[in-house]
C-alpha cells in the first residue's frame, strides 16, 4: 500500500537559509559522491509561502495559496536553473537500474533542509524521465523531513502523473490541491489540459478548463492552443475553427500558434485552401507567420497532389522575411518527387543546397532515381543525372543505394552510353554492392547486343553466373541467342542455348536454321 504524506501545519521561521545537500551513493565498498553541495539563500516567512517554479523550459511561474500575495524571493534564478540541471545531469549519468537507490541516498543522508531543495530534486527526477522515483520520493519521504508541500510541489507531482499517462490521478491531485487551499497556476492547468488533448480525451480536457474557470484561474492563449490542437487531433476541425473565431472575439487574442493549429487540422483533411485563407486572416490581424505555419501548408499541398502550389508559397515565405528551414525544403522536395515534378524538384534541390542545407542520403537517392526515370523521355535531364551521381560518389557520407546505382546504369543504356554503363556495372560488382537486379544486367546486355557487341554481352552473362545461386534470366539468353543468330554465329548461339539448358532455363529463342546453314556452308568452303 503506498505511503501517505503527512503535512506539517505549524510554521517555522526560516530566515536566510543555506541549502547544502551533500548526498552519497552507497555500495559495498565505499560511498560515492552523487550530488554536489548546492548553496542558495532566500528569505521566507514559512514553508507554505510561494515558491518560484523553475519549469523545464526555463519559464518561471509562481503558484501561490489562494488569497495570498506572492512573496519576494531574493535569489538568482539562473543559479536555480543551473542547480536543477546539475541534478538532472548527475541522475542521467547513473545506470538506469541503479537510479532507484537515489531515494535511499536521500534517506540516509537526510539531505533536505528546506522545501526548495526537495522541490529541486523532484523537478530534476521529472526532467530526467524518472517520474516514478519522483512520486516515490514525494509520497514516502516528504513527511520524514517535516516539510509541507507547496503549490509548486503539487505542480511537479501533476506533471509526473501526466508523464506516466496517469491523467485521472493527475486530475485528482489538482482537485485536492484546490481543496487544501492552493490555487494552481495557469501553467499547471495547461499541462493537464494538454495531456488530455494529446491523448484524445477531449471531454476531460474541457472539464478541466471549466474547473479552471470555477476556481478563478483565467486561461491564457497557450491553454486555448492546447484545446485547438486537441479538437483537430480527434478530427473536429470545424469545432476548432469555430472555437478560434470565439477566441478572436475574447479578451485573450489568438497568436500564430492558434492559427497554425487549425491550419494543420484543415491540411490533414485535404482542405489546404481554407488553411491558406486562415493564414491570410492572421496576416490581416497583424500576426506574423512563422516557419511552422508555412511548413503546415507545404505538407497539406503535397498530400493533396498539388506540390507546385508550394513553389509560389516558398516565394511568398521569403518575401515575408520568413527563412525556410530544412523541413520546408525537404517536405516540398519530397512532394514534388512523389508527384513526378522532376524539373521543379531539381530547382528546389539547388536552392536548398545554396541555402546551406545538407540534403540527406535518402533524399539524394530519391532525387537521382526520379531524374533518371524522367531522362528516359527528356534527354536534357541526363546531364543532371550524371552530375548528381558524380556528386554522390565524391561524398563519402552519402551512400548510393543499390537500386539507385542500377537505375543509373539502366539510364546510361537507354541513352546509348554503353561503355559508361558497362564500366559502372563492373564497378558496382567490384565495390561489393548487393547483387544488381536482373533488369540491370538485362539492360546492359540489350544495349551491347544492339550495337553488335555480343562478345562483351557474353562477359556480362559470365558476371551473373559468377554470383552464387544466381541464375541469369530467360531474357539474357534470348538476347544473346538472337544476336548470335543475327550475326550468323551458329556455334555461339548453340553454346549459349546449351548453357541455358544446363542451368534449367529454356530460352524462347533457339539457334536458327539459317545460322546452321550458314555455318554449314562456311565449313564446306573451308573443306574446299
Amino acid at each position: 500500500m503506498p505511503c501517505q504524506p503527512v503535512f506539517s501545519s505549524h510554521p517555522s521561521s526560516l530566515g536566510s537559509l543555506i541549502f547544502s545537500s551533500p548526498c552519497f551513493f552507497g555500495n559495498n565498498q565505499q560511498d560515492k559522491l552523487l550530488l554536489h553541495a548546492t548553496t542558495i539563500s532566500f528569505s521566507a516567512r514559512n514553508q507554505s509561502e510561494s515558491t518560484l517554479s523553475i519549469v523545464p523550459n526555463g519559464v518561471s511561474v509562481v503558484d501561490r495559496p489562494i488569497n495570498e500575495e506572492p512573496n519576494s524571493m531574493e535569489f538568482d534564478r539562473s543559479n536555480a536553473r543551473s542547480r536543477v540541471q546539475n541534478l538532472v545531469d548527475r541522475i542521467r549519468a547513473l545506470p538506469i537500474s541503479e537510479r532507484i537507490r537515489i531515494i535511499h541516498v536521500f534517506e540516509k543522508e537526510q539531505a533536505f533542509q528546506n522545501l526548495s531543495g526537495f522541490n529541486d530534486v523532484l523537478l530534476a527526477l521529472f526532467i530526467a524521465d524518472e517520474p516514478d522515483l519522483a512520486l516515490n520520493l514525494f509520497c514516502c519521504n516528504i513527511s520524514s523531513y517535516n516539510l509541507m508541500p507547496d503549490s509548486w510541489t503539487f505542480s511537479i507531482i501533476i506533471k509526473c502523473h501526466c508523464k506516466k499517462n496517469d491523467l485521472d490521478e493527475a486530475k485528482r491531485v489538482l482537485e485536492n490541491m484546490v481543496e487544501i487551499g492552493f490555487l494552481p497556476s495557469v501553467a499547471t492547468f495547461t499541462v493537464l489540459i494538454n495531456s488530455f488533448c494529446r491523448r484524445g480525451k477531449l471531454q476531460k480536457a474541457i472539464e478541466t478548463l471549466e474547473f479552471m474557470g470555477r476556481v478563478g484561474c483565467k486561461a491564457n492563449v497557450q491553454t486555448y492552443n492546447c484545446l485547438l490542437k486537441g479538437l483537430c487531433y480527434v478530427g473536429r476541425v470545424e469545432d476548432a475553427y469555430e472555437f478560434l473565431m470565439k477566441i478572436k472575439k475574447s479578451l485573450v487574442k489568438p497568436d500564430i500558434y492558434s492559427f497554425t493549429a487549425v491550419m494543420d487540422g484543415f491540411c490533414k483533411v485535404g482542405r489546404s485552401d481554407e488553411a491558406m485563407e486562415l493564414l491570410d486572416e492572421a496576416l490581416e490581424m497583424g500576426i506574423t507567420p512563422n516557419v511552422v505555419s508555412f511548413n503546415t501548408l507545404f505538407d497539406g499541398y503535397c498530400k493533396e497532389g498539388r506540390p507546385i502550389e508550394g513553389i509560389s508559397l516558398l516565394k511568398n515565405m521569403r518575401e515575408r522575411n520568413c527563412i525556410p528551414d530544412y523541413i520546408s525544403y525537404s517536405t516540398l522536395l519530397h512532394g514534388l518527387l512523389k508527384w513526378g515534378k522532376i524539373q521543379a524538384a531539381l530547382g528546389v534541390y539547388r536552392e536548398m543546397v545554396e541555402a546551406g542545407f545538407e540534403v540527406g542520403e535518402r533524399m539524394m537517392n530519391t532525387i537521382l532515381r526520379g531524374v533518371c526515370r524522367r531522362s528516359w523521355k527528356e534527354e536534357g535531364l541526363l546531364k543532371d543525372a550524371h552530375e548528381l551521381f558524380e556528386k554522390m560518389t565524391r561524398n563519402e557520407a552519402c551512400a548510393i543505394y543499390s537500386n539507385t546505382y542500377g537505375l543509373v546504369i539502366q539510364t546510361l543504356c537507354v541513352a546509348k552510353e554503353v561503355d559508361k554503363a558497362l564500366m559502372y556495372l563492373n564497378e558496382m560488382v567490384g565495390i561489393g554492392y548487393s547483387p544488381p537486379r536482373m533488369i540491370t544486367f538485362n539492360s546492359v546486355i540489350r544495349a551491347l547486343c544492339s550495337e553488335g557487341r555480343v562478345d562483351e554481352a557474353v562477359s556480362v552473362l559470365v558476371l551473373i553466373c559468377k554470383e552464387e545461386r544466381r541464375i541469369p534470366s530467360r531474357i539474357c539468353y534470348n538476347l544473346l541467342i538472337h544476336e548470335f543468330n543475327r550475326q550468323g554465329r551458329w556455334l555461339g548461339s548453340c553454346a549459349v542455348y546449351g548453357a541455358a539448358l544446363k542451368r534449367g532455363v529454356i530460352p524462347h529463342k533457339r539457334p536458327s536454321k539459317q545460322a546452321i546453314i550458314q555455318a554449314g556452308m562456311s565449313s564446306l568452303l573451308l573443306i574446299d
